[in-house]
């Protein structure tokens, strides 16, 4: 008896479906219920320097941040935030901004009424609301200010300032036990718990549960992963997601990418943000960029069209094809602001762009459009295959100016009305 591997097809791989939680309005953005997952970031300038916040705020909406948190840390700060809106709405830019509170969050509401109607959401994080006696009270008072201004809240624990007292008071219970937990699982436990009995105060004071999202923020992949997969089995509120404190370049979107994926392969997460460290003077809009992209290549949402291209060998000795991959990606990533609009569907746009024959041709027919351009020693010829056919083959000089023209008729004929 032989077995035919191919006599039976396994199936794709497919997420979990999204589990359903409670919808919050965030000024226009769902999150969570049936809504797609919300990508998002925070500004680091000085939210006191309206002109440097707005000028940040724009271009992370304009990189595609559909909510863009801002610290309110001072009076100078809640001073500015309504200047700050008002100067967005008269840009046309409408994108919702989250006011980040710590410590003294429940003062600067009260003081400054415009500020807390000029915001879409309230961040708080309940480690660092108040202390002893002082922690129920202004809790409560920031909540009984959303309630009064319809706003919604996002209590975001952090292990980096987790409410001392619930942690050591599960600590000593678990010393008692008569098969007492790790260390970390009661640290994991008190994070879990210090989201829900906030949210339970929260809904307690008044705040419907469609105005609360949660977040339980670590810094270390394997922690984040079973925190936010005991929240998610012990709660149907809206989730945020982001590892906390990433770190810098590829090791922050690494760790980042690793911990989102798999909680939103179960089908966890409503929102997110990658939390980058830029470089020094560095592009804040990178960490959208790269949430974006995570979405995508997950198939969760279509952002921008993608360029598959080849990482280059032996055979590829001339840079033509990482030039014109580049130009394309920039081409495409330039362009979408405009067409969005203007040409429904090209967000699903794939192309490729490869470095020789071995897998040229083949992966080129795999896209919507790809060229294969000669390798090292090849002849001087780019076949360009357009909806898995041969459609031209390009020689001379301007093969990627001819390309690149190519691919923007492709997209008029295409997805043009």
């Amino acid at each position: 008896m032989t077995c035919d591997p191919f006599e039976k097809s396994a199936p794709l791989i497919q997420p979990l479906a999204r589990q359903r939680t409670v919808g919050v309005d965030v000024g226009g953005v769902k999150v969570g219920g049936d809504g797609p997952i919300v990508v998002q970031s925070m500004t680091n300038t000085d939210t006191a320097d309206v002109d440097a916040t707005v000028a940040q705020v724009a271009a992370l909406a304009a990189a595609g941040s559909e909510l863009v948190r801002i610290t309110v840390d001072r009076d100078e700060a809640a001073r500015g935030v309504p200047k700050i809106r008002e100067r967005l709405d008269r840009l046309g830019i409408d994108v919702p901004l989250v006011g980040d509170f710590h410590y003294i969050g429940h003062k600067l509401l009260a003081d400054h009424p415009d500020c807390a109607q000029a915001l879409a959401k309230y961040r708080i994080n309940p480690g660092n609301v108040g202390f002893k006696d002082k922690r129920d009270r202004q809790f409560g008072a920031i909540i009984e200010t959303a309630i009064k201004y319809d706003k919604p809240v996002r209590i975001g624990v952090n292990w980096g300032s987790l409410d001392q007292a619930l942690l050591t008071r599960l600590m000593d219970e678990n010393a008692n036990q008569g098969s007492p937990l790790s260390a970390d699982e009661v640290m994991r436990e008190a994070i879990v718990q210090s989201a829900l009995l906030s949210a339970e105060e929260a809904e307690r004071i008044g705040l419907p549960r469609d105005h609360i999202i949660l977040s339980a923020k670590v810094s270390e992949v394997q922690h984040l992963i079973a925190v936010y997969a005991e929240l998610a089995s012990r709660s149907n509120h809206a989730l945020h997601l982001g590892l906390t404190e990433a770190g810098m370049g590829s090791k922050g979107i690494v760790a980042s990418s690793a911990a989102l994926s798999i909680l939103m392969q179960q089908g966890i997460g409503d929102t997110i943000r990658i939390s980058l460290t830029p470089e020094p003077g560095g592009d804040r809009t990178r960490e959208v960029q790269v949430a974006q992209e995570l979405l995508q290549v997950m198939g969760f949402r279509s952002f921008v069209p993608i360029v598959a291209a080849c990482p280059g060998c032996g055979r590829t000795t001339s840079t033509t094809f990482q030039e014109l991959a580049s130009k394309i990606q920039t081409q495409l990533r330039d362009n979408m602001p405009k067409w969005r609009d203007q040409y429904p569907g090209v967000a699903d746009l794939k192309v490729a762009v490869m470095g020789c024959i071995v897998n040229g041709p083949g992966e080129s027919k795999h896209a919507d459009i790809g060229i294969s351009l000669p390798g090292t020693g090849e002849t001087p010829a780019a076949p360009v295959f357009i909806d898995g056919r041969k459609a031209v083959t390009l020689r001379g000089e301007h093969i990627a100016e001819e390309f690149e023209a190519l691919v923007q008729r492709y997209v008029v004929d295409r997805f043009g009305a």
